[in-house]
């Protein structure tokens, strides 16, 4: 196994600190898609210190997608459709926006407008909160619109679509394994699509990079098991305030 890790052209993980993030990468990215979404934001910065920006949505996005289908099989039960369908037309006009002005404008300008976004869902959802259970949730077109080209720009350019999705299905009111079963199909199918534009494209996916991707597939595993056995002892309410917790987290990482 030392052979191997030492074989890989990666020379950025050159001391035990860069090893001990890329280990803490696959963990929080375990338990992200077992349910504790926006977990991602406390490493991800840190990923893209050590490899460069572009290289690690590169690195990251192979690892989701692997962890994607994990949490399909588990929660594919609790999915939600009707949420994905209302979202997926946006998020794709996100995709493409991003691709559009890929070299157009600063990246980190527009970080500071997911932010925003988030910031304003979070408001919108704590206030329908406050006006007790029996309030609809918001039903109009545009929150919809709103939140998917976030959602769509945000996961092209960084991986950063967690928290924008969050805020969106508790918005919705949806229990814990419905909020985690529509996310993760959601983002499955967001993810894949991805893939070709950053092999073919931005050609940040490499064999080179999936050799070194596997190394994380056990933490991965671990960080799924922990987060799964975590949501089934937790309530609906206390799960509900900590994914709010993580999505202001996320959203304070952006302003970074």
């Amino acid at each position: 196994m030392s052979e191997f890790l030492r074989s890989l052209p990666f020379q950025q993980l050159d001391v035990p600190w860069k090893w001990a993030a890329w280990i803490v990468l696959g963990l929080c990215i375990g338990l992200s898609k077992a349910g504790f979404t926006g977990i991602t934001a406390i490493i991800f910065p840190i990923i893209a210190i050590i490899f460069g920006a572009k290289a690690s949505t590169g690195l990251n996005l192979p690892l989701l997608c692997f962890a994607d289908v994990l949490a399909v099989i588990y929660y594919n039960r609790h999915t939600e459709w009707k949420y994905i369908i209302k979202l997926l037309p946006w998020t794709l006009a996100g995709f493409g926006l991003a691709l559009w002005v890929d070299t157009l404008v600063p990246v980190q300008a527009f970080k500071y407008l997911m932010g925003g976004c988030i910031l304003a869902g979070l408001i919108v959802m704590i206030w329908n909160d406050r006006r007790g259970k029996d309030a609809p949730a918001p039903s109009s077109w545009w929150f919809s619109a709103l939140f998917g080209i976030a959602g769509g720009f945000s996961t092209t350019i960084g991986n950063i679509a967690g928290p924008i999705m969050s805020v969106f299905l508790l918005s919705m009111q949806l229990p814990k394994n419905s909020f985690v079963g529509t996310s993760a199909w959601f983002f499955l199918i967001v993810n894949y699509i991805k893939l070709p534009v950053q092999v073919f494209l931005w050609k940040n996916i490499t064999l080179d990079v999936l050799a070194l991707d596997l190394t994380l597939i056990p933490f991965i595993l671990i960080g799924g098991i922990v987060g799964v056995v975590s949501i089934k002892k937790i309530s609906e309410s206390l799960y509900r305030k900590v994914i709010v917790v993580l999505t202001l987290v996320s959203t304070i990482f952006l302003f970074i």
